[in-house]
C-alpha cells in the first residue's frame, strides 16, 4: 500500500495560523460511514450527535512549552531544542530535536537562561540528540518560565502568551506532550456538559504526544512504516466505561491510538492502516491533517480512503480551515 495513494492537495491560505477567538465556533463535517455522504455542521452541533450509552474519550496529556532557545556555551551560535520524550526515571534527559543539529557534538553545552542548561549526551535511535537537563529547582517550572510554547511548523509564527491556554485542551492536565491532541481545543466545559446531558459518559486516557504522532513518514510503502514509542496509559476505569458503552466516541486520532493498543503496555507505536480492525472505536472527532501523514492515514482506515479523501476535497473546496488551529470532522 503507497503512501502515495493518501495525498491530497491544500492551498497554503486554509492552514489556520492563529485559533478562533471562540474555541467552540469551529466549522465541523459530519461524515457517514454508512451512506458514504458528509454534511456540513457547526462543532457546537457535537453533542446532539452523542446517544445515552456512548463513551466519549478524551486525551488528557498536558503540552509542555518543550521549545527551548540557547546558545552554545563556548561561542555565539543560537540553539533549539526541541524536547520529544524524557528517557530517564528522573525526567532530566531527553530526546530531542536540535538545530542546528550537526554541530553539536558529544558533551557540548548549551546555555538556555540563569536557571537552566542543557548538555548533549549523544544520538538517539532516530537521528535526534539526548541531551541531559541542568535545572535549578524543578524542571517543570523552570519549563514553565523559559519554555516556549511547541507550534508546529506550518504555524508561520512565533509563539505569544495567548498559545499557552490555547494551545491546551481545557481538560488537559498530564503534563507530558510536545504537541497538542488537537481534536480536543474545541471543547468548552459547556459544551462537555451538553455532551453529559445528551446521556454519554465521559472518560480520559493519557497518550503524551511525541514524534510518533507528527514525525513525517518517510517510506514510501505504509507496510515499511514504523513510529516513535510514546508513552500512553489507558486506565482500568476507562476500561470499564468502554466495556458498558454502546459505542466508544474517540477524540483524536491520539485517543484512538490509546484505546486501541494493549493497555497493559507503557509504550505504543501502533500505526493503524486500512486493513486495520477496531476493536474499541465507534466514532471520532478529529481535526485535518497533513498529506500524506500517519494521522491521515488512519483517518481513512477507519472511514474508507476514498470517502476520507473525498470529504478532504469537500472541505478544501468549501475553504474548511485546516490543522492544529483549524476545524473539525465528525466521523460516525
Amino acid at each position: 500500500m503507497l503512501l502515495a495513494d493518501f495525498d491530497y492537495q491544500l492551498p497554503d491560505d486554509l492552514i489556520a495560523q492563529d485559533p478562533l477567538s471562540d474555541r467552540a465556533g469551529s466549522r465541523m463535517l459530519v461524515v457517514d460511514r454508512t451512506t458514504g455522504k458528509w454534511e456540513d455542521r457547526a462543532f457546537r452541533d457535537f453533542p446532539s450527535y452523542l446517544q445515552p450509552k456512548d463513551c466519549l474519550i478524551l486525551n488528557d496529556s498536558r503540552v509542555l512549552p518543550s521549545r527551548l532557545y540557547g546558545r552554545r556555551e563556548h561561542g555565539t551560535g543560537k540553539v533549539e531544542i526541541f524536547l520529544t520524550k524524557p528517557t530517564s526515571s528522573d525526567g532530566l534527559t531527553w530526546e530531542a530535536l536540535v538545530h542546528p543539529g550537526r554541530k553539536m557534538r558529544t558533551g557540548e553545552r548549551i546555555l538556555i537562561s540563569d536557571d537552566l542548561t542543557a548538555e548533549i549526551l549523544g544520538r538517539a535511535e532516530f537521528g535526534e540528540r539526548t541531551v541531559r537537563l541542568h535545572p535549578v529547582g524543578d524542571l517543570l517550572a523552570v519549563l514553565e518560565k523559559v519554555g516556549h510554547v511547541p507550534l508546529p511548523p506550518y504555524i508561520r509564527r512565533d509563539d505569544t502568551p495567548a498559545d499557552r491556554e490555547r494551545y491546551q485542551t481545557v481538560f488537559a492536565r498530564e503534563p507530558g506532550s510536545s504537541a497538542a491532541p488537537t481534536a480536543g481545543l474545541h471543547f468548552t466545559p459547556e459544551i462537555l456538559e451538553a455532551c453529559k446531558a445528551a446521556g454519554a459518559s465521559i472518560a480520559h486516557v493519557t497518550l503524551h504526544v511525541g514524534l510518533g504522532t507528527f514525525q513525517p513518514l518517510r517510506t514510501e510503502t505504509l507496510e515499511d512504516v514504523h513510529l516513535h514509542k510514546e508513552s500512553f496509559v489507558v486506565p482500568p476505569k476507562t476500561i470499564r466505561a468502554m466495556d458498558e458503552a454502546k459505542r466508544v466516541v474517540a477524540v483524536g486520532t491520539t485517543a484512538v491510538r490509546a484505546i486501541e493498543s494493549d493497555p497493559a503496555a507503557a509504550e505504543t507505536d501502533l500505526f493503524i492502516y486500512p486493513g486495520f480492525r477496531f476493536r474499541r472505536t465507534g466514532a471520532m472527532l478529529t481535526n485535518f491533517h497533513l498529506p500524506k501523514s500517519s494521522l491521515l492515514v488512519l483517518v481513512c482506515a477507519f472511514a474508507g480512503r476514498e470517502l476520507a479523501l473525498g470529504a478532504y476535497r469537500y472541505a478544501v473546496s468549501q475553504k474548511y480551515r485546516f490543522y492544529s488551529y483549524g476545524d473539525c470532522m465528525l466521523i460516525i
